[in-house]
């Protein structure tokens, strides 16, 4: 009995505060909860004030640590920039073969930005090449990495530990005007490839592919690549069997058509029709309409100037030569149709030199950019095959093979697509030959 009075006073006191309203309006609130309420009104424990200080350090060390994140971060990109405006330019020393202490070039743009070698706790390490990451061993390459202690303010409530901030970044020198091989179409996949047993042999010069396709460059079979440098705008295939000094390089940007504004001039009538020659003869500049087809046993020289091939094709039989410096061999068509291409067979002599003066200078082959792309141009004369200047057919589809192995040779190959489909070599000591220069890529970072 004395349990059930007392906990009927308990309830009666817990709804003594109720203001005196009817009844019918009085809210329902259950002696259980109503008890909850008063005793934390009543409550002079102070236990909050207790969690709160033991959690205070806590939190003010949180907001601390972001505070000082924002300055770590601020660090972290200042030093990134400097890592790669360090790397980029000591990688432009490099181009095309310039002298210079890329250490010191590299530790000179480092210290504009703050992070002198020794000086605040600052270091920085150049690595040429790079001891490290996708470029490692890399002649061309030069890496830069700058470490730098960092100092704790608010964070240091919950830790006393050093925090040290660091950088890296790799660029691979560029190949200004070094450049022999040019594709550019700018989606085919294999725009530029190598078949079956191919051997190109690229001396002192570089090859650009300029099609985004995920295998742009296709090295198939047992083929090999050796370049200065290689660089593609979409993807390798095959990447295992090319070599380079230089690096090979993917997700470049597209390579400028070096004879883009080259002009052949113009021409009217025919003073060849068909053309055919059998034995040694020596024949002159003009238009050689229909095709010029050079049979086995053939001897043909032709003097200096400039022939327009209108409509049909050269062919050169094995067995055939065709021989001659100061000489451009123009493909067109007059009618818009049926454009001039080009088939030079195996065993077959040729030799030809571009003028060096001239609309037409550095260029021995050029093909109309008004031709259907993929209009077939086949070079595959061997190692009996010497083009000194610039095979110049933007619109074809270029097959190769051969090209005379002489390290004083100057050899350009700019086409729609190229296939190497046996062994070819070129290199371009052309120095006088009035080609313009394929690249202007000063430095490129890669890492």
């Amino acid at each position: 009995m004395k349990s059930q009075s007392k906990a009927a006073a308990a309830n009666r006191e817990a709804v003594t505060w109720l203001p005196d309203l009817p009844r019918s309006k009085v809210p329902l609130v259950r002696p259980a909860d109503a008890n909850l309420f008063v005793r934390f009104g009543r409550d002079q424990s102070g236990s909050y004030l207790v969690i709160s200080a033991i959690l205070m350090p806590v939190l003010i060390g949180l907001v601390g640590l972001g505070t000082d994140y924002g300055v770590w971060l601020n660090a972290s990109q200042r030093m990134q920039a400097a890592a790669d405006a360090a790397a980029f330019s000591a990688a432009t020393l490099l181009t095309g073969g310039n002298g210079g202490d890329v250490t010191t070039q590299a530790n000179a743009i480092a210290s504009t930005f703050g992070f002198a070698n020794g000086t605040n706790g600052a270091s920085v390490t150049i690595n040429h090449p790079p001891t490290s990451g996708a470029n490692a061993g890399t002649a061309g390459a030069v890496e830069v990495i700058i470490r730098q202690p960092q100092s704790r303010f608010f964070s240091a409530m919950i830790s006393s530990g050093a925090l040290t901030v660091a950088a890296r970044s790799v660029a691979l020198s560029g190949n200004s005007g070094v450049g022999c091989v040019l594709s550019l179409n700018q989606t085919a996949s294999a725009a530029i490839s190598l078949q079956g047993t191919s051997n190109v042999a690229l001396t002192g010069c570089s090859l650009y592919d300029n099609s985004n396709s995920g295998s742009a460059l296709s090295v198939g079979g047992s083929s090999t690549l050796s370049a200065l440098a290689v660089e593609v705008v979409g993807g390798v295939s095959g990447k295992t069997n090319i070599t380079t000094s230089q690096g090979v390089t993917t997700a470049v940007s597209p390579m400028a058509n070096p004879y883009a504004n080259a002009s052949y001039g113009s021409y009217s009538g025919c003073a060849y029709n068909n053309y055919t020659a059998k034995n040694t003869v020596t024949l002159s500049p003009g238009v050689y309409c229909g095709g010029l087809n050079l049979n086995a046993g053939a001897n043909v020289t032709l003097q200096p100037g400039t022939y327009y091939l209108d409509r049909g094709s050269l062919s050169v039989n094995g067995g055939a030569t065709l021989t001659r410096t100061d000489v451009t061999l123009v493909f067109s068509s007059s009618t818009g149709n049926n454009y001039a291409s080009a088939t030079i067979n195996g065993g077959a002599t040729v030799n030809l030199s571009a003028p060096t003066t001239g609309p037409t200078a550095g260029i021995v082959i050029f093909g109309d950019s008004n031709m259907p792309t993929g209009t077939s141009f086949k070079f595959n004369g061997g190692t009996t095959q010497m083009f000194t200047g610039a095979i110049y057919v933007p619109q074809a589809a270029a097959e190769f093979a051969g090209g005379a192995n002489t390290s004083r040779a100057c050899t350009q190959l700019v086409a729609d697509t190229i296939a190497f489909k046996g062994n070819a070599n070129f290199a371009i000591n052309c120095s006088g030959s009035g080609t313009k220069p394929i690249g202007s890529t000063l430095a490129t970072l890669v890492e």
